[in-house]
């Protein structure tokens, strides 16, 4: 075999690492293309996404529209380009503020035991009694319809999942020998818990945090399509299905589009999360 048949190519390279990471290369490959197409939005989006044109009202995708309009006249390619930028914002808000909110206070409880984690633990129980959308549904209603709402409902709910996931790795850790040497050598508690104990645990919420993802957009449109998320006339996939409910049968366009974008983002970070959980060895 000649010199230049075994020479390292680095294309060769990447070919083999994304065919041995191939749902994060997939993953990560459909969750770019709706960051750039959201960055982009005010430069690929043929029109105006709130414009009214009356003269093209339930128009079927053409090659003036290719995803058709809605009952009001406006470009539905238009509203799905721009509606990206509400959608990740809900995925992406909606799971850092659970996920600080529930890392810190499962390593807090975890760690110190005793009455602090029986407390922790009762205010879990008492969270978990009811349905998760019900108990969104109730703080949204009591806090009033926006995004505003349904990030504060998202924090005082969503953080339960995170704070247990910390919890029992930290019960586990700091009966190790690494913990019990940082003891002995005197370091502070607050040192132990977030530079030598968190980091180890937190290996599952992360992992986490993609699947939640899923969960949050799903339930941004679920409470958008309830009407009480984002309001019109900003374009947001869970407002356009709801708004093309009514003419499911007639301009099925308005909802389908919209619909698919819905699933083809979770799909995105689904495929992110088995990824991840792969390489850290960690399995939901």
């Amino acid at each position: 075999m000649s010199a230049s048949a075994t020479r390292y190519s680095p294309s060769g390279g990447l070919a083999r690492w994304l065919g041995k990471h191939l749902s994060l290369s997939i993953g990560a490959g459909i969750l770019l293309f709706f960051i750039l197409m959201a960055v982009a939005a005010p430069l690929v989006a043929p029109y105006d996404p709130v414009v009214q044109m009356s003269d093209v009202r339930l128009n079927a995708p053409s090659l003036s529209h290719p995803f058709g309009t809605d009952n009001f006249g406006r470009d539905i390619l238009s509203r799905v380009i721009f509606g990206t930028r509400v959608d990740l914002q809900i995925a992406f808000i909606g799971v850092v503020f659970p996920f600080i909110i529930g890392t810190f206070l499962g390593t807090v409880a975890g760690f110190f035991g005793g009455i602090i984690d029986a407390i922790f633990m009762r205010v879990i129980d008492i969270i978990l009694a009811f349905p998760f959308l019900v108990l969104m549904l109730a703080i949204i209603a009591i806090l009033g319809p926006g995004l505003t709402s349904f990030y504060i409902a998202m924090a005082l709910v969503g953080w339960v999942s995170y704070a247990r996931l910390v919890r029992a790795q930290i019960l586990v850790l700091k009966n190790s020998d690494y913990a019990m040497a940082a003891v002995s050598l005197g370091f502070s508690r607050t040192r132990i818990m977030f530079r030598h104990l968190l980091p180890n645990a937190i290996a599952g919420s992360l992992v986490f945090v993609m699947s939640d993802a899923v969960l949050v957009l799903l339930n941004g449109a679920a409470i958008s399509y309830l009407g009480l998320g984002v309001q019109p006339p900003i374009a947001e996939w869970g407002i356009m299905v709801a708004e093309g409910q009514p003419f499911v049968t007639t301009a099925w366009w308005i909802t389908l589009f919209p619909g698919l974008s819905i699933v083809f983002l979770a799909f995105g970070f689904s495929l992110m999360g088995d990824a991840l959980g792969d390489m850290l060895g960690v399995h939901d």
